[in-house]
């Protein structure tokens, strides 16, 4: 039988806990590919422990200029491996478009329901855009 295999190789040894969405964006975005995060999109988990300090963050997808598939299952599978009490899914726009889409809203609603039922918080969704500094915040937003 196959067993999941989570490494951990920390690139910021963070002991900062996450406390709203500007400190969310600084953290997930140093899991995006920085070469192409204007090219394509992406999707990245960040795991957090139950005071919101990172455990470490997921390079979950990669896709294509306009998309990228996510898969809810992979996410889920590593947050239990990990121990996580807690997850930030963050991905990006390469328009520089904000705007969150009828699949990112559903998607997020699919995640929030696993997450309800692992008893894992899921603290916010986070839209990237390649601008530096600019970011939509689900939770900000209210919708989460």
């Amino acid at each position: 039988m196959a067993e999941i295999n989570v490494s951990y190789f920390p690139l910021n040894k963070s002991t900062i806990p996450v406390v709203s969405s500007n400190s969310a964006y600084e953290q997930v975005l140093d899991f995006f590919p920085k070469d192409t995060i204007a090219l394509q999109e992406h999707f990245v988990v960040l795991y957090l422990n139950k005071a919101n300090i990172p455990l470490g963050g997921f390079l979950c997808s990669t896709g294509g200029i306009t998309g990228t598939v996510a898969d809810i299952r992979i996410i889920m599978a590593v947050a239990l491996k990990s121990l996580a009490c807690a997850m930030i899914i963050a991905h990006n726009h390469p328009s520089g478009n904000l705007k969150p889409s009828m699949a990112d809203i559903e998607l997020t609603k699919k995640i929030q329901s696993a997450c309800k039922f692992m008893d894992i918080n899921l603290v916010d969704h986070i839209i990237v855009s390649p601008s530096e500094g600019t970011y939509y915040s689900f939770a900000d937003e209210g919708e989460l």
